[in-house]
């Protein structure tokens, strides 16, 4: 399938508006025209898929996307907190991020209304909402896009070195119990030519089958995780109930990396069938989020409290070493992550190709040639990163604190200002003001300290 006409909804991250034939897809009216639109205009009802999904579908995908590395290192971020403070910050950064996932989603149907279309992308939604902001904010309307989707690939792309670094380490914990040990490195590259070649595959739906078997092979051994973990005796014995401070932000960026799905949201709302049920009290977003909260809590607590300060990066590396049941375990949620591997490059390919290498590129003869230059490169970038920093917890806690504080917090508070910035005035809107500028210094605080420590952190285990 050509790049040009592949369906944008297939990838995780950008779903198109299937009834729009204009091409500039962030023309927003204001004004009064904008306040009739509203009132006889319900993007909801306008919205056209190929297949709706239920609640109970959304539910699962978003629940699937929780148990992938990120909830492996819960133990390892409570070691960085301490139990207690690791309890209550993971549920209040929980709370933080499905309060913003609800203003990111409010303000897309509010910018839908105005614009009389049937659902916007993320990097759309940015655009559409600046450009209803302060004149600052306005004159960096039209680069916001461009400033998601920096973040976004960035993200994909982090999400994948910690991808190679998984697969390699749990491999080489199962191997080395029988052979001569051997670096990380060589695991990596042994995997390298394997990633490519999966990478090659230009059409999801061949990814598919296997993806549906990756996710049964995903709950089975978390199941079996847990097991082990439970079986190993958790203890308060030796366990700190609050961290030391300088750990903190590997702390904060280890739980967004592990809990955000920001990538996935906008899109399942966008195809749910009554995308209504997806926000409100007892919507599918709220049920999702706390029992997504719930089991982070639950592996990060139970894990520290059982391996304490040797809890690694991944908790499959903490379990049974010698015994087969815990190595087998380790092979199949490392096929599973391989298999993930594509799913997630898929991500970055298309933001970094189809928004903006293609077009570039429309009258050229070999333009396949050139995509699938693309899609070696871009899983080149993620090996080297990951050969040069084989640290699988620094990984997580690093793209965590840089690009999800943003995309997380930050960037859904400053949508949410922008969008309704025409209704001042009231105390209400001064309030409103004041909850949005905490969200915003939150989460670039997030993003400044946490970025920081990671990378003071790296720095330090190479010196």
């Amino acid at each position: 399938m050509e790049p040009s006409k592949m369906n944008a909804h297939a990838n995780p991250a950008f779903v198109p508006d299937l009834n729009s034939s204009n091409p500039k897809l962030h023309e927003v009216e204001t004004g009064k025209k904008a306040i009739e639109a509203e009132s006889v205009y319900d993007p909801y009802l306008e919205r056209k898929t190929r297949r709706p999904i239920t609640n109970s579908e959304t539910l699962f995908h978003l629940l699937k996307g929780s148990l992938g590395t990120g909830i492996l290192a819960m133990p390892n971020a409570f070691y960085h907190a301490g139990y207690i403070l690791g309890l209550v910050g993971t549920i209040v950064i929980g709370i933080i991020c499905t309060y913003c996932v609800h203003l990111l989603i409010k303000a897309e149907y509010e910018l839908c209304k105005r614009s009389k279309k049937p659902s916007l992308t993320y990097p759309a939604t940015a655009e559409a909402a600046l450009a209803e902001g302060p004149s600052i904010m306005q004159k960096i309307s039209p680069y916001a896009p461009h400033i998601v989707n920096t973040f976004l690939l960035t993200y994909q792309l982090g999400t994948c070195c910690v991808y190679i670094v998984f697969i390699s380490e749990n491999v080489k914990s199962v191997v080395d119990a029988y052979d001569t040990e051997l670096h990380l490195e060589i695991y990596m590259l042994i995997i390298l030519l394997p990633l490519i070649l999966l990478n090659y595959i230009r059409n999801l739906k061949y990814l598919a089958p296997f993806s549906t078997g990756a996710n049964f092979i995903t709950f089975v051994s978390f199941g079996f995780i847990l097991y082990y973990i439970i079986h190993d005796g958790p203890t308060f014995e030796d366990r700190e109930p609050v961290g030391e401070v300088r750990y903190w932000p590997l702390f904060f960026g280890t739980v967004l990396f592990a809990l955000e799905a920001i990538g996935v949201i906008m899109p399942l709302e966008n195809e749910m069938k009554t995308p209504k049920a997806f926000g409100g009290t007892i919507g599918v977003l709220n049920i999702a989020m706390s029992i997504i909260v719930t089991l982070y809590v639950g592996m990060g607590l139970l894990g520290y409290l059982t391996y304490g300060s040797d809890a690694k990066g991944s908790i499959t590396l903490n379990i049974g070493e010698e015994e087969v049941p815990a190595q087998v375990i380790k092979i199949l949620y490392a096929l599973a992550i391989f298999i993930t591997y594509g799913l997630q490059c898929y991500v970055a390919i298309d933001i970094a190709w189809n928004e903006y290498l293609s077009k570039r590129l429309d009258k050229n003869k070999r333009k396949t040639f050139f995509e699938y230059v693309t899609r070696t490169v871009i899983v080149l970038i993620t090996f080297l990163l990951a050969v040069a920093v084989p640290r699988l917890e620094l990984f997580i806690s690093l793209f965590g604190a840089l690009c999800l504080s943003a995309l997380g917090i930050a960037f859904p508070a400053i949508i949410d200002l922008c969008t309704h910035w025409n209704k001042p005035g009231s105390a209400a809107f001064v309030l409103f003001v004041c909850k949005n500028s905490f969200l915003i210094i939150f989460g670039f605080a997030g993003l400044i300290i946490g970025t920081y420590t990671s990378i003071s952190e790296i720095v330090k285990a190479f010196s």
